[in-house]
């Protein structure tokens, strides 16, 4: 339902919530959470270009939260790296679904607007593994 790219953004998102006031290096973020370091960079661009994270350069920079994490929702994020695509008419071009889709089409756009509705919805925060190692299990010995 989402591209590799948006899970690789919300992976790196939910990273970012175990250190909301420091900067993490795009290689940390990449080890902990198996993105390639070369595309993620990429992502954390596009997610500072939307404002969802903020970038410092220098020693001790790296990439960190813009807000706090029950302030962001996971569409913000998939939206902004992968958007989601609804259907408003029949694909095939079809004549006969000028005025609506057919079914199968209806159908599918009924689960993309339950998903985006789950993902509006649906804070960082909430994903979020508080407690030892939280979500990625960072407090383990680097390897």
């Amino acid at each position: 339902m989402i591209s590799q790219t948006a899970e690789y953004a919300l992976r790196a998102m939910i990273y970012l919530t175990e250190y909301p006031d420091e900067c993490q290096p795009v290689s940390r973020i990449a080890r902990f959470t198996q993105v390639p370091s070369g595309y993620l960079s990429k992502i954390l661009k596009d997610l500072a270009s939307a404002g969802l994270v903020e970038s410092r350069r220098g020693p001790g920079g790296g990439f960190s939260l813009a807000r706090s994490a029950d302030r962001i929702a996971l569409l913000e994020i998939v939206n902004c790296v992968s958007p989601i695509t609804r259907i408003h008419e029949c694909p095939l071009g079809l004549p006969h679904h000028r005025d609506g889709l057919c079914a199968l089409h209806q159908r599918l756009d009924d689960a993309i607007a339950r998903f985006e509705a789950s993902f509006r919805d649906t804070m960082l925060s909430q994903l979020a593994e508080h407690g030892p190692g939280g979500t990625f299990g960072q407090n383990a010995p680097l390897v």
